[in-house]
């Protein structure tokens, strides 16, 4: 049986087709439209999805009527009237089939869960909002799922989060990890915590108690004890002690994941504040070693969480590349003579990363060892200069350069301490850590033979590894787009 997954009408449209297990094809629309974090669908993603074959089912990630019952109540009443964004309607320009529909944070526990290598799991999903939950525990089992708990709107860690995003000039639902990395360059102040956290959270052992609704932003918001001076310095703060308090109510949950949910010490994590990987981290370090991520583990993810949940099994996962296909052999050869010769260089061979991590396939990779690599990437990027660059390290190798939280981190969820950041200035920030990819012959054979390679002549074992765009755009998708970017950024883009 053939099942397509849909997430869309949200943001980060997504789609997934399933053969029984076997996931056939896992795309994002805006690979393909070119609108970063494209809301909509689009005929090429489909065409290219349904040449694996026509679904016998389509399922979608939440409940509609349902997420109008919040709107109605958040006062979104365009949102509500607006009868076309509902997906029976919107559906019927691609799909002729019937719909199932089921709730948001089923989808992204199903993600999490049925793509994970555990038979008996807790599941910790906290996003900004699904048609109510904002955060849910759950125990998982065979094909069973059994929620715990839940909170709702408008008591939501992610839009808290989203709206601080947004207070410090940055896009809300897009630029959340660049707060992440202001916050290395910030200082932590208890006091200044002690102020935000009144500002915006009850004193309260239960997680994420907001005293306000942050659905529309917080652009008003000035701290009192630390008022706005205009300059990067305050921003940085403010990021330093609200990335703090976003890791303390991360802790909460889990806290009390371990606490509803005995019977297990595996654990599931979804929803789009799993993005965090700072948090991660910590969450791995003092609470669940075995902590497992998928790779899209926000709403795009949820095209394959509700598709799983339909199987009602776990799918064959082997790794995230799941999108377009640029057949053709893996340029080792090519992008090893521009490493070598201190270049940087484009890789856009293979199937698509399903997720917004560029994990070898749709890369941009450089020497991590040269004290101006880093600005030269940002330049090409057209980021901005503070924000640091991951390394993709040999799997065998990372203990030795890295105080890794976990054995493995293939998808670069987590960060760690680089032990020798004077020798690898590119990938550290400002605090010494990295969020590192381990590559292994298991996860990317192809990558790890370039890297390999590399280390071979250098004695480096490991690149820098940077998605392949440019900041507010989406990742190269196919051919094409690659002789683009080598076009327009003057970079060498080997397919």
């Amino acid at each position: 049986m053939k099942i397509l997954g849909i997430s869309a009408l949200n943001h980060d449209a997504s789609v997934t087709l399933l053969d029984n297990k076997e996931i056939l094809f896992s795309g994002h629309a805006e690979r393909y439209s070119k609108i970063k974090n494209d809301s909509f669908l689009n005929t090429p993603l489909l065409t290219d999805c349904l040449k694996y074959g026509e679904p016998d089912k389509v399922v979608f990630f939440e409940r509609p009527y349902l997420k109008k019952s919040r709107q109605l109540y958040a006062g979104q009443y365009r949102e509500v009237l607006n009868r076309m964004n509902l997906p029976s309607k919107y559906l019927k320009k691609f799909l002729p089939h019937n719909i199932t529909y089921i709730q948001h944070h089923t989808s992204h526990a199903c993600a999490s869960y049925f793509t994970s290598p555990y038979d008996e799991s807790a599941i910790v999903v906290i996003d900004a909002i699904g048609e109510w939950e904002t955060c849910s525990i759950w125990y998982a089992y065979g094909g069973h799922l059994e929620k715990r708990y839940s909170i709702r709107y408008p008591n939501s860690l992610g839009l808290w989060y989203s709206a601080m995003t947004q207070r410090l000039g940055l896009k809300p639902q897009e630029d959340e990890y660049i707060l992440m990395g202001m916050a290395g360059w910030g200082t932590i102040d208890e006091e200044l915590k002690y102020h935000i956290r009144k500002d915006f959270f009850k004193e309260s052992p239960i997680p994420i108690n907001l005293t306000k609704n942050l659905h529309r932003g917080c652009l008003d918001w000035d701290c009192e004890f630390y008022p706005d001076d205009g300059t990067e310095e305050w921003k940085f703060n403010i990021a330093a002690n609200v990335q703090s308090i976003c890791e303390e109510e991360i802790t909460k949950v889990f806290e009390l994941a371990k606490r509803l949910v005995p019977e297990t010490s595996n654990m599931c994590y979804g929803g789009g504040v799993a993005l965090n990987c700072v948090a991660n981290s910590i969450i791995a370090k003092e609470y669940y070693p075995s902590l497992w991520i998928i790779p899209n583990p926000g709403d795009a993810g949820s095209s394959l969480g509700c598709a799983a949940y339909l199987l009602g099994e776990h799918v064959n996962w082997k790794d995230t590349f799941l999108g377009y296909d640029i057949q053709g052999k893996y340029p080792t050869q090519r992008v090893l003579d521009e490493l070598i010769k201190g270049n940087i260089v484009g890789v856009a061979s293979g199937r698509a990363e399903f997720g917004p991590r560029a994990l070898g396939n749709r890369s941009l990779l450089a020497d991590p060892r040269g004290d101006d690599i880093k600005d030269r990437v940002n330049k090409i990027k057209k980021r901005q200069e503070f924000r640091p660059f991951a390394p993709a390290v040999l799997e065998e190798q990372a203990h030795t350069i890295f105080d890794m939280p976990v054995k493995k981190s293939q998808y670069m969820q987590f960060v760690a301490k680089c032990k020798y950041p004077e020798k690898y200035p590119a990938i550290c920030h400002i605090d010494n850590t990295s969020r590192v990819q381990t590559v292994s012959k298991d996860d990317n054979p192809n990558f790890y033979n370039l890297i390999n390679k590399f280390y071979k002549q250098t004695g480096c074992p490991m690149v820098l590894n940077t998605s392949l765009n440019i900041k507010g755009q989406p990742i190269v998708n196919n051919y094409h787009d690659g002789v683009e970017f080598s076009r327009k950024y003057n970079v060498k883009v080997y397919s």
